[in-house]
Parts: C-alpha cells; structure tokens; sequence
C-alpha cells in the first residue's frame, strides 16, 4: 500500500466519520438501553461482543507476524497496549455480561466491518507505514518522550475509567431476572450518564497521542463519532426516565461540566 494510498484511506475514514457522527443524532442504534426489533434479526450479547471485537484483535496479530523480522521494542509496546483493550473486549467483558440482552446482527455486522478497517489503519501505520522514514520513529527512546508518556497515562487512565464504569452498571440490577433500567451511580457516573463511553474516549485520545500517528487520531475521532451521539441519545433518555434524579444532580452527558 503505497503512503499516498493509505492517506487517502484515513482521509476517507475521516469523511466517513463525520457522516456517522451526524447521523447517529438522527438514528439510535438499537442496542443496550434502545434495543429495537426494526434492527432485524438479534442474538444474545455475550456472542454479538465477541463476534464484533473478536477480528481487530485477530487482525491486529496477522500484521505482528507479518512484520515479525524487524520488530522494536517501543511497536510491541504500542501494539500490547492496543491488544489489552480488545483482549479485555473480546474474551473478558463478553463473559462478564449479564441479563439476556440481545444485539442485531445487521449492528454486529457494522462494528466487524469498522473493526477490521480500523485494525488495518493501526496494524498497517504500526508495523508497515511506520517503517519508510528516514528516521526511527519508534526508537527505545520514544518510550520516554513527552507524548509516549502523556498518551500511556490517558490511556491507561480511560481504561480504568472505562472498566470501572462497566462494573457499576453490570451490577445496578437487583437479580437475573430484572430487566428494569437504573440510573447508574458512582465513580464519573456521579458527573456524566455516559461515563463508560467518556472512559473509552480518553482511552483512544491517550492512544492517538502516544502514537503520534494520523491513523491513531483517525480511530480517536471515529471513537467520538460513534460515543457522543449515543452518549446525548442516553442523556435524554434518562431525564426523560429519571427525571427528578437527573434534576437534582445536573448530570452531563458525557464530558464533567461540559456536556
């Protein structure tokens, strides 16, 4: 794939994301707290999860191998960080989803695809692109510059974020057989609705830094294409719900004090 090529590639993802971004102001993807059968067919979520993060962290793999003769040290730590969100994505969240929630297939569908494409985005920049300038970009030394340590920190720290917010909703309700809707409480959920989705923003902001790569900033901003929207769609879902709760406590939707 030649640099011109691949730019024009990120470029159009960008273009993309921009569409998507507008249009899931307009359209609630049926999953989770608007599970809808007009999505068309649905399978329980604990296969969907897998099924639609599953090939990222395949792919991501195949170019490692692929580039297996002239690894660094500072591309294998890059690529662990990005495997150790979709291990825990892939094989632990999945198994830790509780209830007998459903995700449509035609949703599934949407996120392999995306996945794959952004798995090509990272994968191709990290151990192919990366490599044709004249100086290292990813030098033991980058491990201890400004970025790498800025962006390791945001990262780790919308992981936590992320996790954390994950836990307390999988345990708002009461048994298995509750199917009700609870205002989650605690950690950010005491400042934003979406505190799962600001976790994972951060998370993909710290990676675009700490990469310092086109193809990083391209999968932070499909990341908020994606999360902002639904974030303000949940948002008025639950001042619609809940809305005395929502009221007193002047949540935003997703980012502390802003939105």
């Amino acid at each position: 794939m030649l640099l011109d090529t691949f730019h024009i590639f990120l470029y159009c993802m960008i273009i993309t994301a921009v569409i998507v971004f507008v249009a899931l102001y307009f359209v609630e993807a049926g999953y989770g707290i608007f599970q809808s059968k007009k999505w068309g067919i649905s399978i329980n979520n604990k296969s969907g999860w897998f099924l639609m993060e599953f090939p990222v962290f395949v792919t991501m793999f195949l170019f490692l191998v692929l580039c297996s003769n002239q690894l660094t040290i500072t591309r294998i730590v890059i690529f662990g960080l990005f495997q150790m969100h979709y291990l825990q994505r892939s094989f632990i969240f999945p198994l830790l989803i509780k209830g007998k929630g459903k995700i449509p297939l035609s949703i599934i569908s949407m996120g392999i695809v995306f996945n794959l494409l952004n798995a090509i985005m990272q994968g191709y920049w990290l151990f192919f692109e990366s490599y044709k300038f004249e100086v290292e970009l990813y030098s033991t030394g980058w491990l201890t510059s400004v970025p790498f340590i800025a962006g390791t920190t945001l990262f780790v720290a919308g992981f936590v974020i992320n996790l954390h917010s994950d836990y307390i909703v999988r345990h708002l309700r009461k048994s298995p057989a509750d199917t009700n809707h609870y205002l989650p409480t605690g950690g950010m959920f005491n400042y934003v609705t979406s505190a799962n989705y600001f976790g994972e923003i951060i998370e993909w902001l710290g990676f675009a830094i700490l990469t310092f790569s086109l193809s990083g900033l391209v999968f932070f901003i499909w990341t908020c294409a994606n999360l902002v929207p639904r974030a303000y769609s949940i948002h008025n879902k639950y001042r619609a719900t809940f809305e005395e709760d929502m009221s007193r406590k002047k949540l935003k939707a997703l980012f502390p004090f802003l939105y």
